[in-house]
């Protein structure tokens, strides 16, 4: 079989093309290009060519599969666009070192308060349980967080560019230092303890219901991520498309129904909005994939992420 890799632009990347056996796979044209080009199989993505104009979106070549699955068989030749996502990393570095940064970040503006000295503040300090309680919130969530990372989450795709490293990184730390520096700051005012009660209680409900939601969508795929896509069910699932993102959502706003600060509420608005939007694109792929035609199932009818209002 020959192979023409082009660009989007249609400009032939490797000259000639690329020959392989009639058996070859798409991991193997991966590697041949890889051999042509030094762009290692993770900063490809191959797709098969649109017409220009086209509003539908590329079909993206598995590299698991044949390379005869996208000729039906019936042709000895395959084009394909070839992009150069740049460097990568994969998602389990990703999201180590996106949440070791609060973990680390956060536990500093409790222990150790000589760091107020710096902002001004030259008195004395005293610990009231809530901000105690905090520290132990936070620092739950993140090493369940990091712990799922390796031992939970099945990723449908392995890699994911390098500079989101950095963005991320900064995102968390950022919020994450600023979180920590008001709730632990010296003149903190805590609220009542039955509202304190009720926040981390809440709060904790939440995230042993989003660590289940996790659970759930693991088993929906392999132990390499394969599985494609399928309608999550069971639990909260069976009520909201999206039901890790609205127990990541509410376990916040546990944590700052708890510790109340103008910060924290700013992090659960840019959080939820984010999540939001993600929600909202996955329910509409699900809806338009299992849309009951052709012996497909029928996408239930469900909220999106935030039930009754979304």
């Amino acid at each position: 079989m020959k192979v023409t890799v082009v660009s989007r632009s249609g400009r032939e990347i490797v000259e000639g093309g690329i020959e392989l056996k009639d058996s070859a796979t798409v991991a193997d044209l991966q590697e041949a290009i890889h051999k042509q080009t030094k762009k290692h199989p993770s900063r490809q993505r191959l797709t098969l060519p649109v017409q220009p104009g086209s509003k539908e979106k590329p079909v993206v070549l598995n590299y698991k599969k044949s390379l005869n699955d996208y000729t039906s068989g019936k042709s000895e030749t395959l084009t394909v666009t070839f992009k150069d996502l740049g460097p990568q990393v994969s998602y389990r570095t990703l999201f180590f070192f996106e949440y070791l940064g609060p973990l680390l970040l956060y536990p500093v503006f409790y222990y150790f308060p000589v760091v107020y000295q710096y902002f001004g503040y030259k008195g004395e300090r005293v610990i009231h349980p809530v901000q105690t309680y905090a520290l132990y919130y936070w620092c739950f969530h993140y090493v369940k967080r990091i712990l799922e990372t390796f031992f939970v989450h099945r990723f449908s795709h392995a890699t994911s560019p390098i500079s989101n490293v950095f963005r991320n990184c900064v995102y968390y730390c950022t919020f994450g230092s600023y979180i920590a520096y008001y709730v632990n700051h010296p003149l903190y005012t805590p609220v009542s303890d039955l509202q304190i009660k009720i926040g981390f209680g809440f709060g904790i409900l939440c995230q042993i219901s989003n660590f289940y939601c996790h659970i759930i969508l693991r088993n929906l795929r392999g132990p390499a991520g394969e599985g494609g896509c399928q309608i999550p069910r069971g639990f909260l699932f069976n009520i909201v498309t999206c039901a890790n993102y609205t127990t990541e959502i509410y376990q916040w706003l546990g944590f700052n129904i708890a510790t109340q600060t103008i910060v924290g509420y700013i992090f659960l608005a840019v959080g939820t909005f984010t999540m939001t939007n993600w929600a909202l694109a996955k329910h509409s792929h699900l809806k338009k994939l299992f849309d009951g035609k052709e012996g497909r199932p029928r996408y239930p009818r469900r909220w999106v992420i935030l039930p009754p209002f979304l």
